[in-house]
């Protein structure tokens, strides 16, 4: 896998709060993986599996900053921010679906496209989203 398309994790994606930060950077090895894997196994079987097991991460991460959103009283701190954040996750969750719907009615994804979608979104998210949690969080402290 060329490193291009690859994620180097750097601090700029830290959010302060450790355990959030740690499931990130699983996120991020989890894709980087899947990009190598897809390298030497692009099948059907391949994307499935790849797809279901990002899923089941994502949503156990989502689990966890929704806990803390709810503990920390982030909807009384900003209902926009929290509408957001949540619109994000499902939205998310709604989109792999589909791609794991397509791959079972034999019309795979490409890996450029599964993986630059998988980047973006989660680069995106982390910058323009988490960062904002972590900032509540850590004035929670």
């Amino acid at each position: 896998m060329e490193d291009s398309t690859k994620i180097i994790w750097n601090s700029d994606y830290d959010t302060g709060v450790e355990d959030i930060d740690e499931q990130h950077r699983i996120l991020v090895n989890t894709i980087n993986e899947a990009g190598e894997k897809l390298s030497k196994d692009s099948s059907l079987e391949a994307l499935e599996s790849i797809t279901r097991d990002l899923l089941s991460y994502a949503l156990y991460h989502f689990e966890t900053e929704e806990e803390m959103m709810q503990e920390h009283n982030y909807k009384e701190y900003s209902q926009e921010e929290y509408d957001t954040h949540m619109k994000q996750h499902r939205d998310f969750s709604a989109q792999v679906v589909e791609v794991r719907e397509s791959i079972k009615d034999g019309n795979p994804i490409g890996k450029e496209d599964l993986i630059g979608f998988l980047t973006n979104w989660l680069i995106n998210h982390i910058n323009k989203t988490d960062k904002k949690l972590g900032a509540f969080l850590n004035s929670k402290a």
